[in-house]
């Protein structure tokens, strides 16, 4: 069996007086990619949020790596190897794309982040704008830069949030092919997605969140046979 790179057992988690979470349990093995699935309003990204310290109050537990972190202020979650890439995307627009790269810290005493070849590598978009700036950038762009940032850090666990959200299709296609080569380099991978035909090929299980708490959890193999209930809960 996989060592587990995540583990939440009964995580409640609030906004202010707004209970958001109810008691969620979700585990992701070492090397997993693995896609929350919900409407919205489901609380799947306030889950990704919770694991990096960004709600309110917090009750349950939350390991990475078999280590307890939900008393863990934000940094010191990122010092753990988590890496989170919201759907607001937060690159820095007035730098290029260059200069955004060479900003984040290593996080990680252990794993060492990807250096700037590799990413290039990875992304060829963003070797041929790397002295672009962000605003010039593409939406496509600005999402694969917000992912290539989070690995320059040395993180290993990625939380993703709605990356294929409202981008071109051969965007989307690119971004499944990093999804693949991370999932191949050993990164464990979390991703809350609307967009079913994308994550669908991409992930090992599936994870499905209803008014905050996890309604059905099952692997890839079972997807076909799962249809009729996903096409109830989400409408897919």
């Amino acid at each position: 069996m996989k060592s587990q790179a995540l583990d939440i057992v009964d995580l409640h988690a609030w906004y202010g007086e707004s209970h958001i979470l109810h008691g969620v349990n979700l585990s992701v093995g070492q090397g997993e990619v693995v896609t929350l699935l919900g409407r919205n309003g489901a609380g799947r990204t306030t889950t990704l949020r919770a694991i990096m310290g960004l709600t309110g109050r917090r009750t349950g537990s939350i390991k990475v790596k078999g280590r307890e972190t939900i008393a863990l202020p934000t940094y010191k979650v990122a010092h753990t190897g988590v890496g989170y890439c919201p759907e607001e995307r937060g690159i820095f627009s007035s730098l290029s794309t260059e200069e955004n790269l060479m900003l984040p810290p290593m996080v990680s005493k252990t794993d060492k982040g990807m250096s700037l070849e590799e990413i290039y590598d990875m992304f060829p978009n963003l070797a041929e704008r790397r002295n672009s700036q962000g605003t010039r950038l593409s939406g496509g762009e600005q999402q694969m830069l917000a992912v290539a940032r989070i690995l320059r850090t040395g993180a290993k666990l990625l939380l993703l949030d709605e990356i294929s959200e409202g981008l071109a299709p051969v965007i989307v296609q690119a971004l499944a092919r990093m999804i693949t080569t991370l999932k191949s380099k050993g990164y464990t991978i979390v991703m809350v997605e609307q967009n079913f035909r994308f994550a669908a090929p991409l992930a090992d299980r599936f994870y499905v969140m209803e008014h905050g708490q996890i309604v059905e959890h099952f692997p890839s193999e079972k997807l076909d046979s799962m249809m009729p209930v996903l096409n109830e809960l989400l409408g897919v």
